[in-house]
């Protein structure tokens, strides 16, 4: 029999149309906290499943500028990259541990500092005033340290500064800035407001370390010592320096020129005998070079990683095209 017009529906109609509805409620919040889920995954930059630090000895990693990933890179194969890391800005790992400087989005700028593990998963993350600059692990794993690039300090030249921060994974305790450090300066205590420290690089007794520190208009290598707490310079126009794997040798930049182009040129200082070269290349260096043996660095130039012997012979080689920041985990 027909229902009349304007009749309400029989009780099981009102059932059936009451589960229907949690139904297509459930399922619309399903899927949307599987998309909530997944953009939150997308938005953290996470590594891909299975992609870990463990891609054996000698294995190259980089910033891959297209995607902003870590990816993994065979310089001998064709097209031999697999991008599957965390997003950064600035990337290194040694020892089973990695360092991931992430741009945060917004004004004033700031940043993350993400420590990972050797599966790449986070495991600490601290929140930084600034832009990504530098990022070193000591080959333990246990000692980190960065630089950003910070405004508003009314000393620095073109209106910023660098602000150095050096972690003990073994304690968790952090230093966030550098400059409180007592240095000592042509064989006196320095103090001065203008004192800015960067690119540190450390000893594999994860005690020594070498930076640079900039004062009065000069750059100097420094040695510090993490149990005294203390920092000396030993040589002027150093910057960037990065110990070598047998801690002879420290590559640096060397300011060849006072011009806005290119002032740069890379250098190999040994420190038992106080002897400098240049490396084979050529053009100017803004990087942190890194050593990827006992005998080879690699370095970022022209949105590239190349390398070129330590030893001042050969010629440079281009490792990875559009990509930055590399890293050797394990050396061979």
């Amino acid at each position: 029999m027909p229902v009349p017009t304007g009749a309400r529906p029989s009780t099981r109609t009102r059932v059936w149309i009451l589960v229907l509805a949690l139904l297509l409620l459930g399922g619309g919040a399903t899927a949307y906290t599987l998309r909530a889920a997944s953009g939150r995954d997308a938005a953290t930059g996470a590594a891909d499943p299975g992609f870990t630090l463990d891609g054996g000895a000698g294995a190259l990693y980089v910033r891959d500028t297209a995607s902003g990933r870590v990816a993994r890179v065979n310089p001998s194969a064709s097209g031999g990259r697999v991008v599957g890391g965390p997003s950064c800005d600035r990337f290194h790992a040694a020892g089973g541990t990695a360092l991931c400087l992430q741009r945060r989005p917004g004004v004033p700028a700031r940043s993350y500092a993400l420590v990972l593990d050797r599966s790449l998963r986070e495991v600490r993350r601290i929140g930084l005033p600034g832009i990504p600059s530098r990022a070193r692990v000591s080959a333990s794993g246990n000692m980190l340290s960065w630089t950003m690039f910070a405004t508003g300090d009314s000393y620095a030249r073109s209106s910023f500064s660098t602000r150095t921060s050096i972690l003990d994974l073994r304690t968790g305790y952090l230093v966030k800035n550098m400059e409180q450090i007592p240095l000592t300066l042509g064989g006196r205590r320095h103090h001065a407001p203008d004192v800015n420290y960067w690119g540190v690089s450390f000893a594999s007794d994860d005690n020594r370390f070498y930076a640079t520190v900039s004062t009065a208009g000069r750059t100097h290598l420094v040695e510090g010592d993490m149990r005294s707490w203390s920092a000396r310079a030993i040589r002027e126009n150093v910057e960037c320096p990065s110990l070598s794997p047998d801690g002879t040798r420290i590559a640096f930049k060397k300011r060849v020129s006072e011009g806005p182009r290119e002032p740069w040129r890379l250098y190999v200082y040994e420190l038992g005998t106080g002897r400098e070269h240049a490396v084979a290349e050529r053009r100017g260096i803004d990087d942190q070079a890194l050593w990827t043996d006992r005998e080879t660095l690699a370095y970022g130039y022209g949105g590239e990683v190349w390398s070129v012997p330590a030893d001042g012979t050969g010629a440079p080689r281009r490792l990875a095209g559009g990509a930055s920041s590399p890293a050797v985990p394990h050396p061979g």
